[in-house]
């Protein structure tokens, strides 16, 4: 094994442990052949390379947070230039949510009876295959690995990924607003029916009321985000 190898264990090893006293550990990885760009509010970005990963440590002051995949971007020295998909106003270290389409891991830690909650959201649409699992033997974690890019419906498709309906169309049936935003009212629709279908782990719409799409473990956990698992 090589030295690498062996520092990267050991610098897991020690954030195992800094979790459990200092806050939550985000262990990201890229298995895709290309270049992604992952992107964390709180956290900022970086540029992984095929095969890296990015350990992120968020406080016991964060309450919540989203983490998303960048595709096919351009940076200069001062860490300015765009992003194909997921591109949050030019800027490698993103302190804002990255535009449409992108695959979302969501998270909210330290809920009711100190339970994190997290789901994978296709609300924004799909750019890259994601799993988003807690490092606990035992625990389930949740997935969206199909070819939603490939399969995309005309009307969403657009380089890179596919859009959700809500950011093509903006309309209240898609979006979940106005009168769609009564309780009961907004239901699925055609298409967020295709990302229900091809990642039913996943939100399809912004009222997705699916109990199965969020999963909750207790608060301190260990968790792992793979880019193409």
């Amino acid at each position: 094994m090589s030295s690498s190898v062996n520092l990267f264990s050991f610098l897991v090893s020690l954030s195992l442990i800094f979790t459990f006293t200092n806050g939550t550990i985000f262990e990201i990885h890229n298995q895709c052949s290309y270049t992604v760009w992952p992107a964390a509010i709180p956290g900022g970005g970086r540029q992984l390379n095929p095969g890296q990963a990015w350990i992120l440590n968020i406080k016991p002051s964060i309450s919540s947070g989203r983490i998303w995949g960048r595709t096919n971007c351009t940076f200069d020295s001062s860490g300015r230039g765009s992003c194909v998909t997921g591109d949050c106003n030019g800027l490698l270290q993103c302190q804002s949510y990255g535009l449409p389409p992108n695959t979302m891991a969501e998270y909210s830690l330290a809920q009711i009876n100190q339970m994190d909650f997290f789901d994978i959201s296709l609300v924004d649409g799909f750019n890259i295959p994601m799993d988003f699992v807690p490092i606990t033997v035992g625990l389930r974690g949740i997935r969206c690995r199909a070819d939603i890019t490939g399969q995309c419906p005309n009307e969403l498709r657009t380089p890179g990924g596919c859009n959700g309906p809500c950011p093509v169309f903006n309309t209240a049936e898609y979006c979940c607003t106005g009168a769609y935003s009564l309780p009961g009212s907004c239901g699925p629709t055609k298409l967020s029916k295709f990302f229900k279908d091809n990642c039913p782990d996943a939100y399809s719409y912004p009222l997705d009321q699916d109990p199965a799409n969020t999963f909750t473990y207790p608060n301190g956990n260990y968790y792992k985000i793979v880019f193409c698992p």
